[in-house]
């Protein structure tokens, strides 16, 4: 009975895709993640910064991640998730605004923004999309539940989970997002 979970949740991971704006699609898992991790070394090697961004389990996704691709990636991340700075946005701006105005100073061009979203239809997400695209930041989306969800065709690179329950796209996230940064820290060794 329980490994129909694992189950079901590996098929999901197998069926995960990515589309990039050039139009091309990627549906093997090892194109997937080989996409991924050229996009973050590029980024890396260009000594570019990278911002995670997402809400409620995706926030804890992007911060985990803010603080691996830093420590274990030896790359340039910041957090947008100052519980000061998250609040001031909130109350003078707006929810919808809790990542875009940072992001709206905070940005470069070239940088990487990396904006989850289970549904892919927050609106605090796709406003930070928005922003990046403006910025000529790389976006790369992660979402779930319905393939025509807002953010799943906003980004440079768009994977999306086929999925309608949160644990498991968000499972899927961190498992992609992880076995990235695992694999940058396996050929680059740490940065102490």
């Amino acid at each position: 009975m329980y490994k129909e979970y694992m189950e079901e949740l590996m098929e999901a991971l197998y069926n995960t895709k990515m589309r990039l704006t050039d139009g091309r699609s990627c549906q093997d898992y090892d194109e997937v993640i080989a996409a991924i991790f050229s996009l973050f070394s590029d980024i890396k090697e260009k000594q570019k910064q990278v911002f995670f961004i997402g809400n409620g389990g995706s926030a804890a996704i992007a911060s985990h991640m803010t603080a691996d691709f830093m420590k274990n990636g030896g790359m340039k991340t910041y957090s947008l998730y100052d519980n000061s700075v998250t609040t001031c946005m909130g109350n003078d701006y707006g929810y919808e605004h809790i990542f875009s105005r940072p992001l709206s100073f905070l940005g470069n061009e070239g940088d990487l923004l990396v904006a989850i979203s289970s549904s892919g239809n927050s609106q605090n997400i796709v406003n930070a999309i928005e922003v990046a695209k403006e910025k000529k930041m790389c976006v790369l989306t992660l979402s779930g539940f319905k393939e025509n969800n807002r953010i799943f065709t906003m980004g440079d690179y768009n994977l999306h989970v086929p999925k309608e329950q949160f644990g498991m796209v968000e499972s899927i996230h961190i498992m992609i997002l992880q076995q990235v940064v695992d694999e940058i820290l396996k050929r680059d060794g740490a940065r102490l």
